[in-house]
């Protein structure tokens, strides 16, 4: 499932295009997703102009010119298209392109007008009209926690959450109403960076280090978004292309492998990744580098 800095990607691939564009000649070929599409969802976007991109956690918000907002989640496979050619002329109304686009439509920026199309082959993801002012006491986001790459994330906020919790930090990490929008490859990434062992109890770690750990979230996923994502199966940015942030993994999906070492100065280091599985996910760690 595409994680934040995946989001983030496609949200800084459409903002160019898409954002200040009027919609035009929206199409939806199918009623569902993984919900039902909003009642008279074409009608409701035809004319609109999307004022910004924003993102939330792992959703993608376009604040709309009629008091709506746009709410769309990728889920696993979902993924925005862009034509590489300004288009004219549209058939009426805009062309599906392939079996998996379930809605395309016309936006139109100045003189250039470009089709967009949204492609989801397995159908997790969603979308949602939502009154504007509204939006964040809707059920989506009204228990969500702080963005980890805003002001409100930070070591003292994790202790706060943290203070008496015997779950393990990893699981601790992935609750959506304690940091927004982290997700399994980036927890296991950042717990590696910070030198925390997955296992410890989210409520033993002290002040200091989730201080490290904070600051360590916020460079792991920037890390990311500079690198476009990381493509494991299915997720491609809103050009087609894929991100990059695979290939420099520390610990995820690594298991059995020599840890890289915390700096390759010193030496490195002669552990080896383990792979173990907390809350139903994998969890990848060092355990020679991560000390409880």
């Amino acid at each position: 499932m595409p994680e934040l800095p995946e989001v983030e990607t496609v949200r800084r691939g459409l903002e160019p295009v898409l954002g200040g564009a009027t919609l035009s000649r929206v199409r939806q070929n199918r009623p569902d997703l993984r919900f039902p599409f909003p009642d008279d969802f074409p009608a409701r976007l035809n004319g609109a102009t999307v004022q910004r991109i924003d993102r939330r956690a792992k959703y993608l918000l376009m604040p709309l010119s009629t008091g709506e907002t746009w709410v769309t989640h990728l889920g696993m496979t979902g993924r925005f298209t862009l034509d590489g050619r300004q288009l004219g002329e549209f058939e009426e109304p805009a062309p599906i392109a392939g079996k998996h686009e379930h809605v395309s439509f016309c936006a139109t920026k100045g003189k250039a007008t470009h089709r967009i199309g949204f492609a989801d082959a397995r159908r997790f993801g969603f979308m949602g009209l939502i009154p504007t002012d509204t939006v964040e006491a809707h059920a989506w986001f009204r228990d969500l926690g702080p963005e980890p790459l805003g002001n409100g994330f930070s070591g003292a906020h994790l202790a706060e959450a943290f203070a008496g919790k015997k779950q393990n930090i990893k699981v601790s990490l992935l609750d959506q109403r304690i940091v927004a929008g982290l997700g399994n490859i980036y927890v296991c990434e950042a717990l590696y960076r910070a030198r925390i062992s997955p296992l410890v109890a989210a409520g033993k770690v002290s002040k200091s280090r989730l201080e490290t750990l904070a600051s360590v979230v916020r460079d792991v996923l920037n890390d990311a978004i500079a690198a476009g994502g990381s493509t494991l199966r299915d997720f491609a940015n809103a050009d087609g292309g894929q991100g990059y942030f695979q290939h420099r993994f520390d610990v995820y999906g690594r298991e059995g492998e020599p840890c890289l070492g915390p700096d390759s100065k010193e030496g490195g280091c002669t552990g080896v990744v383990r792979r173990i599985v907390q809350g139903g996910r994998s969890t990848f760690y060092c355990p020679s580098c991560q000390k409880r």
